[in-house]
């Protein structure tokens, strides 16, 4: 059976997620406000949710319909095929949002959805009692503009939980996003890559799989094995390839180093976690940093001065990278901040420029 699928994405990154599908093999892929579309059956499914790396959550499409009256939305969601996924126990859990509509009340959508599946599933599956005491199935009903589209997530906990980071320092990127910033960056696997503000490794475990062929969903679980129709053994099959395609030996010249000795050992444990024994890091001030190789990139997520209460620290921080770069010719950069003055502070204009979310921050991600 053929799907339609959303692999939902952060604001401004709807087109690289887009990419990411289509490199993995799939076709007819386009980017919509809030991630990608695409098409796939069970496998694709399971196999989006095992290598995407810059989507937050495969998503399937049950149904979109117009529904400007509570009854609407009821005959809607009633006339959906609920019992080719949710067993009998199923655990059924209704998120909403509304927006520019005639039915503005999610409590009340939720509500309404939630009814219609569950006499929907009487029927069709012959039973008086739904008991809702084994597996999960999330899905939103969104209204948006009179038009409610179901969907169901497939994935569980969202794609950027990788199993691997199990400590957080200060103002840590999400994974997703950190993959993201790499792919739009000047960084070229063939290229040495050092982050000189690492904090606990988010970036650099990111590029290393990116360099070994590691699967982002390699090491954790999806919600979609567990459902009625998908077959678990499927999926094993696919981490068997998976783990057959990682090399972690590849991921060489991934380095980085930060003054906090905290965030250094929370590096320890995740790239242990991650499985990468090769990535070097060291503590060192960014003003003392002296880089050997003729060429490369540095990517970093600097401390944002709003994150710290110390704009001022954070701009002659800036200023320092600025500096880093001067005295590093062949490399280049890229940088996610949030103050307008970033590149007056760094001493040069961004070659690009992105304007993109990190978590509730809106920022720029700038190449130089």
């Amino acid at each position: 059976m053929q799907f339609d699928c959303i692999a939902s994405a952060a604001f401004g990154l709807e087109g690289v997620a887009a990419k990411e599908l289509r490199d993995i093999g799939f076709d007819s892929v386009k980017a919509e406000n809030g991630g990608a579309r695409f098409q796939a059956d069970e496998i694709g499914v399971m196999r989006a949710n095992l290598w995407l790396g810059t989507a937050d959550r495969v998503l399937i499409v049950l149904g979109e319909f117009p529904a400007r009256s509570f009854d609407e939305l009821f005959e809607g969601v009633r006339a959906l095929p609920w019992e080719r996924f949710i067993s009998p126990r199923g655990r059924i859990l209704v998120k909403g949002k509304c927006v520019r509509s005639m039915l503005m009340s999610v409590r009340d959508c939720q509500s309404i959805t939630k009814k219609a599946i569950v006499e929907r599933l009487r029927d069709k599956l012959n039973v008086r009692v739904l008991p809702e005491d084994a597996e999960e199935y999330s899905l939103e009903v969104a209204v948006v503009k009179d038009v409610a589209r179901l969907t169901l997530d497939t994935s569980g906990a969202a794609l950027n939980k990788r199993g691997y980071r199990v400590l957080n320092g200060e103002a840590a990127i999400r994974e997703t996003l950190a993959r993201a910033l790499l792919t739009l960056s000047p960084w070229r696997l063939s290229e040495p890559l050092y982050d000189p503000c690492c904090g606990s490794g988010t970036f650099l475990i990111e590029a290393a799989m990116m360099k070994s062929g590691k699967a982002p969903g390699l090491e954790r679980g999806f919600a979609v094995t567990s459902w009625k129709g998908f077959d678990a053994r499927a999926m094993e099959l696919l981490r068997e390839e998976a783990r057959d395609r990682f090399k972690p030996e590849l991921a060489c010249d991934i380095a980085g180093s930060d003054i906090n000795p905290e965030a250094l050992s929370y590096c320890a444990t995740h790239f242990k976690k991650a499985g990468f024994s090769g990535i070097k890091v060291e503590k060192c001030d960014l003003r003392e940093l002296k880089i050997e190789e003729n060429s490369g990139c540095f990517i970093c997520n600097p401390p944002y001065g709003e994150r710290l209460s110390d704009i001022k620290t954070a701009e002659k921080l800036y200023a320092e990278m600025g500096k880093l770069l001067g005295r590093t010719p062949g490399w280049s950069m890229g940088v996610i901040a949030t103050d307008p003055l970033f590149e007056r502070c760094f001493g040069r204009r961004a070659k690009s420029r992105r304007r993109l979310y990190n978590g509730r921050l809106e920022c720029e991600f700038m190449c130089f």
